[in-house]
């Protein structure tokens, strides 16, 4: 077993494992946890993949951007955290069932396929080449994006101290 099928197996482990604790703990902010564990472990699957400024934008915008943002919409939102009713026996099986059956069909399609032919040549400096493009023919989208971000995060601290204001009268 060489190196490279072990970090793929362990990653794409820790990402399935991710995505199931992810649909079955109750509390939000250890749902948000889980979800980072699977956006770092697709990020490493991308490095594997030689996509290094795929997991870099991987990291910083979903485990990063997206997981601060939903944190802060859990804290704004100022519901408390109630443990809810244990779920039913029948539903954790009808869970197990589907994972399996997800398993098995993924399996087999994995297996039946044919990857026969010529390995196509990789990209050198893939970053490199995502940048200039980027700054070059698609600087405006670019800085619209920007600003449209910058934008939203103004209009969420506007919306939050109002929030306060009527709280405190």
């Amino acid at each position: 077993m060489s190196g490279e099928f072990a970090a793929f197996t362990i990653l794409s482990l820790l990402a399935i494992t991710g995505g199931i604790m992810m649909l079955n703990v109750r509390k939000v902010v250890h749902m948000l946890v889980s979800l980072v564990l699977t956006f770092l472990s697709i990020a490493g699957l991308y490095i594997l993949l030689t996509a290094e400024f795929i997991a870099v934008v991987q990291i910083l915008i979903y485990s990063g951007a997206v997981t601060i943002i939903m944190l802060f919409g859990i804290m704004l939102t100022r519901k408390t955290d109630e443990e809810g009713a244990a779920p039913a026996r029948l539903r954790n099986w009808l869970t197990a069932a589907a994972i399996a059956v997800f398993a098995g069909v993924m399996y087999t399609g994995i297996y039946r396929l044919n990857l026969e032919g010529e390995p196509a040549a990789l990209h050198e400096n893939n970053t490199e080449q995502i940048g200039i493009a980027l700054f070059t023919e698609h600087i405006l989208p670019f800085e619209l994006t920007s600003v449209l971000l910058l934008a939203a995060l103004m209009g969420a601290i506007i919306l939050a101290k109002k929030d306060d204001k009527e709280d405190s009268s």
